[in-house]
């Protein structure tokens, strides 16, 4: 079980002010997007690498590692300021993010001494990956459990629900899902482009054994994630209630930030806000 002080609570709270700041000075310099994607699981990221996730930046390729999958490969921006704070690389490779020649592009490109476990981006693919990965472990008889965030979005693509059923059918309970439940997508509103509710029930229906919590809460997901798996034999998912854009009051829920830039003057306020 994983114990969470006050004291580290805090810890992981400023960490995650941090990683956003780093964030948006990235994005800014390189004019990219998907900013309110990559703000919404910052929480989730901070928690799963600072609290949960058995891993070694001195021996990525450890043989039991926990194994963690960004499925919604274009919220990347917040998966290598992780990556260089948990101490994979120095952060000053930060600057080589979306140019020619560069080291890290828009999506995630499997390099596993970075701590890139696999290459995603097209969406609906990450939890297949995942999948096999564990129903390996299991056969390998390992301790590895394998991590996959997901898009609310794409869980509009149909491979996830397969996988979904194969998970629940191999009782893959070393498997753990989390969805970014922060309700927009690319076109609008999850639910008007494709609604997804009941949610929960469906993934019960699925077989897997289902939570719902705050995805901005430390307490709730660091509680939620030192009990794993939820139930001996099923699959594991976490629905996480987000907000796009969260941690900077004027993007906040805000469809435009899915793609937008900030210009000069909304950096400048973004950044007086964070700190």
């Amino acid at each position: 079980m994983v114990s969470s002080t006050h004291k580290e609570i805090i810890r992981c709270q400023n960490i995650a002010k941090d990683i956003r700041k780093t964030i948006i000075d990235v994005i800014y310099q390189t004019k990219g997007p998907h900013l309110g994607s990559s703000f919404s699981i910052v929480d989730i990221l901070v928690t799963l690498y600072f609290k949960i996730l058995v891993i070694d930046p001195k021996n990525p390729y450890k043989k039991n590692r926990d194994i963690f999958i960004l499925s919604k490969g274009h919220a990347v921006p917040a998966l290598y300021p992780i990556l260089a704070k948990k101490g994979f690389f120095s952060d000053k490779l930060l600057k080589s993010f979306a140019i020619d020649n560069c080291i890290f592009e828009q999506h995630p490109n499997r390099d596993v001494a970075k701590g890139i476990e696999v290459t995603t981006g097209s969406l609906g693919n990450g939890l297949s990956i995942g999948a096999g990965l564990a129903l390996a472990a299991k056969y390998d008889k390992s301790k590895r459990r394998v991590f996959v965030l997901l898009g609310d979005g794409e869980l509009d693509e149909g491979s996830n629900w397969e996988a979904a059923l194969f998970a629940s059918h191999h009782k893959l309970d070393n498997l753990i899902a989390i969805v970014d439940y922060n309700k927009l997508q690319i076109l609008g509103t999850v639910d008007k482009v494709l609604g997804l509710e009941p949610l929960a029930k469906k993934w019960q229906s699925f077989g897997w054994e289902t939570k719902e919590l705050n995805g901005h809460n430390f307490q709730q997901m660091i509680n939620a994630l030192s009990h794993l798996p939820f139930k001996k034999g099923k699959p594991n998912i976490i629905i996480a209630h987000t907000i796009k854009g969260k941690g900077v009051s004027f993007m906040e829920n805000q469809l435009v930030w899915h793609s937008k830039c900030p210009n000069k003057e909304e950096y400048k306020k973004a950044i007086e806000e964070l700190s």
